[in-house]
C-alpha cells in the first residue's frame, strides 16, 4: 500500500530517516517494519512560533516494496540533419530550454552566446573580483548559463501559469540536480554546482546534432518581407534559420539599441532600482528561529519583505543566505551589484536586494538625468529611456566607489539618517567597499522610499534595523527596463513574423524557472508553425 502522509517533526527527527519511518508507522498504527520506506513529497520550514517544526508530505510504503522517484521521461531526439532550423540568441535559462525542447520537437536549435562557456568565464570573473578588470562579453551576466550560472540558483517562482516547474525541475535534476530540489518549498542549487549542470546540457545539444557558438555577438539581423531570415555576429558571420528566438537576457542594451536602430516595436518598461543589504547570517538566524545557534538541522534563515511607501512596493529582492555579493555591471564604468550563494550556504552573510518601483513619471522629476544621454537629449523621449536611467544611476555609482567596482556604501542605520559611516563592518563584497552617502547616488525618491521602508522593515523583524548591516549599492539589474512585444496567442513580435521574444530580457520571465518556462512556451509555439 502506497499513502501520503504529512508531519510536523522536529528538525533534528526530518533530517533522521528511521524517526521519520518511526512516525509514519504511528500515523497508520503499523508495525515500523511495515514501512519499506518513503518519498518526500513537500519540504518545508514553519518558523512563525519559539520552535521551528518542519513539515513533510511524504508517500509512504506500507507492506509493499519501496520504489525510487520516477523522473519525467524526456525525448531527446537527433536533429543534425532535422528539414528546420532555429537560431536561439542568448544560451540563459531561456535560450537553453528553449533549445532542449526544440530537439524533443525533432527540430535543430542553433546558440550563439556572446560569452564564453562555463570554464573560460570563471577566469573574467576572478578577474573582475580581484582586479576590477571587466570584460563586457563575459562577466556575471554574459556567457554560458546567463545570469543565473554565477548569481546563485535559486528556482522558486510565485507563478504556475506560465508552464510546468516540475518539468523544469526534472529537467535539472535529469542534468545532475540534486532531487530535493522536487520537493523543497525554496529549491536552490547553488553557484558552485550549477556550472556542471550547464555543461551536461551543452553536452546533449551537442549531441543531438544542435549547435552551440560562443563569443558570437549577434550585431545585425536579416530582415525581408518584414520577416527575420537570419543574423550577423561581430566576427562577420552570418547565420540564416527558418525562425529567430530572442532570448539575451535583461542586459543586452546593445540588442536593445539595436531593435531601436531598425525601428522594431519596443516598449519602456517599468523596473525596480534599489541597494543589498547584507546582515550578520547568524542575526538573520536569531531572528528567524528564534534560537542561537540555530544548529546543524537548520538551514541558513532567509527572509522576504514588502512594504507599500507612498503607494509604491518596496521590497526583498533574490535574498540570499550564507551568501555573497558579487559585480554584477557588463560595462566599464558602471556599477552593479548581486548576491549569490553556494549550494551548501555556508558564508557567514546573508545578502538580500532591497528595491523600489520604478514607473515612468519619475523620471520627469530627475536632475541631471541627461548628461548619460550627451547630445542624444531625444532619448529621454523613446522607448529607451528606461534603460538609459539605469545606466545612469550605475554610472554614478562607480563614480562614487571611485573605480575598479569598488562600491560606495552605508552603515543601515547610518543611511536612513543621512550619516556618513566612519567605518563599515566587514563585508563578502571581494571588490571592497567605500564610505559614502547613498543619497549623491539614489535618485531623491527612491533614496527616500528606501529609507522609510527599512525602518519598517525593522518593525517587522526586531533587530533587523541596526548599524551591524551594510547597505550596497547599487541594485538595478532586477528586470528588463524593456519591453519586446510578442502576440499573445503566436508568441511571434507583431511586426517581425518568425521572431520570437522570450525570457527576461523581452520582459515575460523574473527568475530561471520562469524564464524556462518561457523558452520552452516559445519553443513550442515555434514548433507548430
Amino acid at each position: 500500500m502506497q499513502k501520503t502522509i504529512s508531519l510536523k517533526l522536529l528538525p533534528s527527527e526530518a533530517a533522521d530517516e528511521g524517526q521519520v519511518k518511526k512516525y509514519i508507522a504511528q500515523s497508520e498504527t503499523v508495525d515500523m517494519s511495515a514501512v519499506t520506506g518513503y518519498t518526500i513529497l513537500k519540504h518545508s520550514i514553519d518558523a512563525r512560533g519559539k520552535q521551528p517544526w518542519i513539515n513533510l508530505s511524504v508517500n509512504a510504503f506500507i507492506r509493499e516494496p519501496y520504489k525510487h522517484r520516477e523522473l519525467l521521461p524526456f525525448d531527446f531526439k537527433k536533429v543534425a540533419h532535422a528539414q528546420k532550423k532555429v537560431i536561439v540568441i542568448g544560451s540563459g535559462p531561456a535560450g537553453l530550454f528553449a533549445a532542449l525542447r526544440l530537439i524533443e520537437y525533432g527540430i535543430k536549435p542553433i546558440i550563439l552566446e556572446r560569452g564564453k562557456d562555463v570554464k573560460a568565464r570563471r577566469r573574467d570573473l576572478a578577474l573582475l573580483n580581484k582586479e576590477g578588470v571587466i570584460n563586457p562579453e563575459s562577466n556575471y551576466c554574459f556567457g554560458e548559463g546567463g545570469a543565473g550560472t554565477y548569481s546563485d540558483g535559486k528556482l522558486y517562482t510565485r507563478s504556475s501559469k506560465r508552464g510546468d516547474i516540475q518539468r523544469i525541475l526534472s529537467l535539472f535534476v535529469h542534468f545532475g540536480a540534486e532531487d530535493k530540489i522536487l520537493y523543497e518549498s525554496h529549491p536552490h542549487i547553488g553557484t558552485n554546482k550549477l556550472p556542471q549542470i550547464i555543461t551536461a546540457m551543452r553536452k546533449t545539444i551537442s549531441e543531438c546534432g544542435g549547435e552551440i557558438w560562443f563569443e558570437k555577438k549577434v550585431t545585425d539581423f536579416t530582415i525581408k518581407d518584414e520577416k527575420i531570415r537570419g543574423v550577423t555576429t561581430s566576427d562577420g558571420s552570418s547565420f540564416e534559420a527558418d525562425a529567430v528566438i530572442l532570448a539575451t537576457g535583461h542586459s543586452a542594451r546593445d540588442i536593445f539599441q539595436l531593435l531601436f536602430s531598425k525601428k522594431i516595436l519596443i516598449e519602456a518598461k517599468p523596473f525596480a532600482l534599489g541597494v543589498r543589504v547584507e546582515h550578520p547570517q547568524s542575526l538573520i538566524d536569531n531572528l528567524q528561529y528564534h534560537c542561537s545557534p540555530r544548529g546543524n538541522f537548520l538551514p541558513p534563515a532567509s527572509y522576504s519583505l514588502v512594504q507599500q511607501i507612498e503607494g509604491k512596493g518596496v521590497f526583498s529582492f533574490c535574498m540570499c543566505p550564507g551568501g555573497i555579493i558579487a559585480p554584477a555591471a557588463t560595462g566599464v564604468g558602471e556599477l552593479v551589484v548581486n548576491g549569490w550563494s553556494p549550494s551548501k550556504r555556508n558564508n557567514p552573510y546573508a545578502n538580500s536586494g532591497i528595491v523600489a518601483e520604478i514607473q515612468d513619471h519619475d523620471l520627469l522629476d530627475l536632475n541631471n538625468f541627461e548628461e548619460i544621454c550627451g547630445e542624444n537629449k531625444k532619448a529621454l523621449k523613446t522607448e529607451l529611456r528606461m534603460m538609459y536611467f539605469q545606466q545612469w544611476v550605475e554610472r554614478k555609482a562607480f563614480s562614487a566607489g571611485g573605480g575598479k567596482f569598488v562600491a560606495p556604501a552605508q552603515r543601515l542605520v547610518d543611511f536612513t539618517e543621512n550619516k556618513l559611516s566612519s567605518t563599515l563592518p566587514d563585508c563578502s563584497y571581494l571588490p571592497g567597499l567605500h564610505s559614502g552617502l547613498l543619497k549623491e547616488v539614489l535618485p531623491h525618491s527612491i533614496h527616500k522610499n528606501l529609507q522609510q521602508a527599512f525602518k519598517e522593515f525593522g518593525k517587522k523583524m526586531k533587530g533587523y534595523y541596526t548599524n551591524d548591516a551594510v547597505i550596497v549599492a547599487t541594485e538595478s539589474r532586477t528586470s528588463s527596463p524593456v519591453r519586446i512585444p510578442r502576440d499573445k496567442n503566436s508568441l511571434q513580435h507583431p511586426q517581425i513574423k518568425n521572431l520570437y521574444p522570450c525570457g527576461e530580457g523581452a520582459g515575460y520571465a523574473g527568475g530561471i524557472v520562469s524564464a524556462a518556462m518561457d523558452g520552452e512556451r516559445v519553443a513550442t509555439a515555434v514548433s507548430s508553425v
